[in-house]
């Protein structure tokens, strides 16, 4: 299913299904002979969702994730983005300025070819719209030896990427301190990428034995065994 064959300080690459998929710290994975970079749960706009029910929330969550996607375009040179669902994460937070600084961002890439996998949110929040130039499509998307989805699933025609779960691992030391960390959850037929946003938390999973968890800390991604993370 997954075979770790090499890792540098920050990224580790796996062998999956027989493709080499580089997990990243920026929390998305490259899958290198396509050059496509797999990304997550982005939920643009969810800062301003909160805001619009008068919830005071940080401004800046949708540049500060925007940035961290272009450096991951930048380290991998990735010529082409799959987004596993929920992009933009409300109506509500579908807002001007998210609009603008989301839409900027796609100008400057415009070389890079984007396709998103519809997720829950998608559905209620709508596509992008022409301004970002996304090709927005509904789930699965084979491509062998994948299948791309919003929410976990099998499938017969290869082996599932998805979201959804937002997965973080809970870790404890030795001397009882305790982390949750984001993760990359590779199980037998489907892995779970973290989420990509900056502000979508995270959500509890069950790992079993023969599962591969990878939590992002301090900037690198990092290996667990099942002993030390639940």
């Amino acid at each position: 299913m997954t075979r770790v064959t090499s890792s540098s300080a920050n990224a580790v690459v796996a062998d999956v299904a027989g493709e080499r998929l580089v997990l990243l710290p920026e929390c998305a994975a490259y899958w290198e002979r396509t050059r496509t970079l797999l990304v997550a749960d982005t939920h643009f706009g969810k800062a301003a969702t909160f805001r619009a029910a008068g919830i005071p929330v940080p401004r800046g969550t949708t540049t500060a994730a925007l940035d961290r996607l272009g450096a991951a375009l930048a380290h991998t040179a990735a010529t082409r983005i799959v987004f596993l669902g929920d992009f933009l994460h409300a109506r509500e937070g579908r807002e001007p300025e998210t609009t603008r600084v989301v839409g900027e961002w796609r100008s400057r890439n415009a070389a890079i070819e984007m396709l998103l996998v519809r997720g829950n949110h998608d559905v209620r929040a709508g596509d992008p719209g022409p301004a970002i130039d996304v090709t927005c499509v509904d789930g699965p998307v084979v491509d062998p030896p994948f299948v791309f989805t919003h929410k976990p699933a099998v499938s017969v025609d290869g082996y599932v990427i998805c979201g959804h779960v937002h997965p973080g691992a809970r870790l404890t030391g030795p001397g009882r301190e305790r982390a949750w960390l984001p993760c990359f959850w590779f199980r037998r037929q489907t892995a779970v990428l973290p989420a990509f946003g900056e502000f979508t938390g995270l959500g509890d999973i069950a790992i079993e034995p023969g599962d591969r968890v990878w939590v992002v800390a301090d900037g690198a991604v990092v290996g667990l065994g099942t002993d030390n993370a639940r």
